[in-house]
């Protein structure tokens, strides 16, 4: 079987070709059509932005792209055949733009051990990720206080628990944290969500606001919840799960599916989304080129 590429820097264009593709299954997409969603429209970034759709005759049968605002700018890989995977591997390297890929097993794998191999490199795992669905909240105990959208004020508050998320998951996970992962967030970043009304804070009855979550563009009928962010000296009071399933019932209370991210080695969010109902559709993967 001959598999072809059609790569673009257009998220139109990419939306256009592989659209049906990304919403036959709109959940395990979710990473490649929010982000192509959300950049329609937008003068190029500084960093690369390209899609790649994998066709076999005129039917799409995978996707990447290379989007990430982060070194060392990582593919993002959905499901696709070995041999595409390793074409897309191929084209990375004809690009002079070698690097890793992350997402769905074993694609992620094959595309980073193809550029590994073709490099002179190694190809290591990073970090095991789990994408979850949630279908029917089960509610927690509700700590004292109230969610409510963060306010035009408060950029400066976000950005912080925004930047932290990062170093505060990979403590909970016992790995180190990804140096510069957080550093492409900035005010007009997260000004831009607060006016979009995606980021939720719990605020204390005595005003004090203790905890963050935040939600994606909707995109293909699916809002992806993240990053969910409590600062160390509120932590264990149930804020993340109040949070997070109130959140979450309003993305189903308008008719959209629910979905969220964790690190494998994270028990403390894989305990907590689970237990609010939170089901693992797919276990993926980020990968380094050492």
């Amino acid at each position: 079987m001959t598999y072809r590429l059609e790569l673009t820097d257009d998220p139109t264009a990419l939306l256009a070709l592989a659209g049906e593709h990304l919403a036959a299954d709109p959940v395990l997409a979710t990473v490649v059509a929010t982000v192509a969603v959300r950049a329609v429209g937008r003068p190029a970034p500084w960093h690369p932005q390209w899609w790649v759709s994998v066709l076999d005759g005129d039917r799409v049968v995978g996707v990447a792209m290379r989007t990430a605002p982060f070194r060392p700018y990582p593919l993002y890989v959905l499901p696709m055949p070995e041999p595409a995977a390793l074409l897309v591997a191929r084209a990375v390297v004809e690009r002079d733009e070698a690097a890793p890929a992350n997402g769905a097993l074993p694609a992620a794998r094959l595309v980073t051990e193809e550029v590994a191999r073709l490099t002179g490199t190694r190809a290591v795992t990073a970090r095991h990720t789990r994408l979850f669905e949630l279908r029917r909240v089960l509610a927690p105990p509700r700590p004292p206080g109230q969610l409510r959208l963060a306010r035009p004020e408060e950029v400066a508050l976000c950005l912080d628990w925004y930047r932290a998320f990062d170093e505060a998951a990979a403590e909970q996970s016992g790995r180190p944290a990804e140096p510069g992962h957080a550093e492409h967030f900035d005010d007009a970043y997260v000004a831009e969500r607060i006016d979009q009304g995606r980021i939720h804070l719990w605020e204390g009855p005595g005003g004090e606001v203790v905890h963050l979550t935040a939600a994606n563009t909707p995109a293909y009928g699916v809002v992806r919840v993240g990053p969910v962010f409590t600062p160390a000296e509120h932590r264990g009071a149930g804020y993340a799960s109040a949070a997070v399933a109130e959140v979450s019932q309003q993305v189903l209370d308008a008719g959209l599916r629910p979905c969220l991210f964790t690190d494998q080695d994270n028990p403390t969010s894989n305990g907590i989304y689970q237990a609010l109902g939170y089901e693992p559709v797919v276990d993926m993967a980020n990968h380094d080129l050492r």
